[in-house]
């Protein structure tokens, strides 16, 4: 990857990204930013870890996930960007929904029922309402009987999260049967109690069985 002092026109690049990437609002294709912007896949590298940079201590971040990147708001001031835009009432993770998020985050791409080996019950419904808000995502199929879907997570798990890349998430060893639940802990307290009341996701009440039925969630 080029230096970043070595590279003619960063800082031009640089402000070209921002401006297109603030101009989407959503995630593009690293392959389409590299030719909006007319440099290769390898010099856009460099371009984004400067913009990157520069955007330490302001309101928005950069998130890269897989070969997509997008810019958005920060955590810590996502709450005046809800006030503003004044969202629908927003529901809370509840615990089977974050054992499920961490067990796919840290083993990703992985079947419903690897999922349901380490969990120890049916997950079919807390999956659904999982992929309905958005957090995960179907990543093609096994090649095994009944090509069985492979899930993995989204920019939106970033968002929730509030994270640039699947890279930040705090270590935990992996996630098997014995450290699950410290799976589920790193993953709700980097996303934050109080965020995870406003950001809706999957879940209900706590229990498995409201956790799984994708249309309830547990209002603040």
């Amino acid at each position: 990857m080029p230096e970043l002092e070595a590279l003619p026109g960063l800082d031009d690049l640089r402000r070209q990204a921002e401006a297109v990437l603030f101009s989407l609002g959503t995630a593009i294709e690293v392959r389409r930013l590299a030719d909006a912007l007319e440099i290769d896949q390898r010099t856009l590298a460099t371009v984004l870890d400067a913009l990157d940079e520069s955007l330490r201590g302001r309101g928005l971040m950069l998130q890269r996930h897989g070969d997509e990147v997008q810019l958005v708001t920060r955590p810590e001031a996502a709450a005046a960007v809800r006030r503003l835009l004044n969202p629908e009432v927003p529901g809370r993770l509840s615990p089977a929904a974050y054992e499920t998020l961490a067990i796919i985050a840290y083993r990703q791409p992985l079947t419903k029922a690897a999922i349901e080996e380490v969990r120890g019950v049916d997950c079919e419904r807390v999956l659904e309402g999982l992929l309905t808000r958005g957090l995960i995502e179907e990543r093609g199929r096994m090649e095994a009987p009944g090509t069985p879907r492979l899930f993995g997570t989204t920019m939106r798990f970033l968002q929730l999260l509030g994270v640039g890349r699947l890279e930040d998430l705090p270590g935990v060893g992996g996630v098997d049967g014995a450290d699950v639940e410290g799976g589920a802990d790193a993953v709700g307290d980097q996303a934050g109690s109080d965020r995870v009341g406003e950001e809706a996701a999957a879940g209900g009440t706590g229990d498995d069985a409201a956790a799984e039925d994708p249309a309830e969630v547990d209002p603040d």
